[in-house]
């Protein structure tokens, strides 16, 4: 097979502001996989989770060149040994998910079905979205709430805290945005901005409102705190930057947490997203899946997986301004995969949307 990419890069409607910091745009990578004839689309997004531990577009793309003339050695067919092989090879989840998302593209195309078809997921069980609200001033935060009212309804709504000003500070965030909502299913993602004292706190408070968990509110080195967090929140306690792959699962089901934030770039796999999956279930913990600025081409590509999630925040590309891609269509608050072969993702061209960057194996 041979393997296209070609990098793109687009702007968020409202930048974004977590504990770690903010971003306003993103250069993601389209990973283009060519074989007898048809073509399999993946895409590898930058992420970091703090702590030196992420990769850049740049290092993503250099990675993405060193692999790419031994791949010429594989058929789409072949996802376990490549997989094999570009773990062997070190090459970061991001580039590894682009991979095996497209092979998966590529095989839906090739026996004309929808990738949740082959996997014989039923898509009418499937949850509404969240939409993402960052740490902001309560203005700012209302004004996002009410642009998310527009395009999704607002029915389940995800708050960013943790701010670098304090608690006091998340509290006035989360009420003002509680009273233009308050009918609304609301989660917390604090992304590790939290100490033990502070979480305790806020897990108390939150509970007088309509909050379903709070997602990360520690930071990764303190995990060994989890278990007096568990016990002493009212709130279920999921894990996000400390749960990276299905290894990890059942060390934090010991560290008595609820559920487990999958993303489809630290998997590194579609396959391994399924792996993750069931291994939760089977540790008793729930499943949510999450996006860094992923484009509708990775978003589409876990909704293919969405049946088998308990929550979904896969909205980071209804927050671009130039998605150069089109597949899972948002409707009443759901994201639904089409029944086109493959992904189901057509390629819309966006001014600025792409650069220059072309390579091929």
């Amino acid at each position: 097979m041979e393997l296209n990419m070609i990098r793109f890069s687009a702007s968020k409607r409202f930048p974004l502001t977590i504990s770690r910091g903010t971003t306003s745009q993103t250069t993601n990578l389209w990973i283009k996989l060519q074989h007898q004839r048809m073509e399999g689309w993946g895409e590898a997004v930058p992420f970091s989770i703090g702590g030196g531990v992420g990769d850049n577009s740049e290092q993503l793309q250099q990675q993405f060149k060193k692999i790419a003339p031994a791949l010429r050695n594989f058929t789409p067919l072949a996802r376990s040994r490549l997989q094999d092989y570009l773990k062997t090879a070190q090459v970061s989840s991001a580039v590894r998910a682009a991979i095996d998302v497209a092979c998966y593209d590529w095989l839906g195309k090739w026996a004309g079905l929808p990738v949740w078809e082959i996997l014989g997921l039923d898509i009418t069980k499937i949850v509404p979205i969240s939409v993402t609200i960052g740490i902001s001033s309560p203005d700012d935060g209302k004004k996002r709430l009410e642009n998310w009212k527009t395009i999704t309804g607002g029915k389940r709504i995800k708050v960013k805290l943790g701010s670098s000003q304090g608690l006091e500070a998340d509290k006035n965030l989360f009420q003002a945005l509680y009273e233009k909502a308050p009918h609304a299913q609301f989660t917390i993602d604090a992304n590790g901005g939290w100490t033990l004292e502070d979480a305790i706190a806020m897990s108390h408070w939150l509970a007088n409102y309509n909050v379903a968990y709070l997602e990360q509110p520690l930071a990764v080195a303190e995990d060994k705190k989890l278990p007096t967090l568990s016990k002493n929140s009212p709130l279920p306690i999921f894990a996000d930057e400390s749960c990276f792959t299905s290894q990890d699962i059942p060390r934090l089901a010991s560290l008595e947490i609820d559920g487990i934030n999958i993303k489809l770039m630290k998997a590194g796999s579609l396959t391994e997203v399924l792996r993750m999956v069931y291994t939760a279930q089977a540790c008793g913990l729930q499943v949510m899946y999450g996006c860094y600025s992923d484009s509708s081409l990775a978003n589409t590509a876990m909704a293919h997986l969405s049946p088998l999630a308990d929550y979904l925040d896969l909205d980071s590309h209804l927050n671009l301004i130039d998605d150069p891609f089109r597949g899972a269509v948002l409707n009443n608050g759901y994201l639904q995969p089409n029944s086109s072969p493959g992904l189901g993702i057509t390629y819309h061209a966006v001014n600025g949307a792409t650069s220059g960057s072309n390579f091929t194996s």
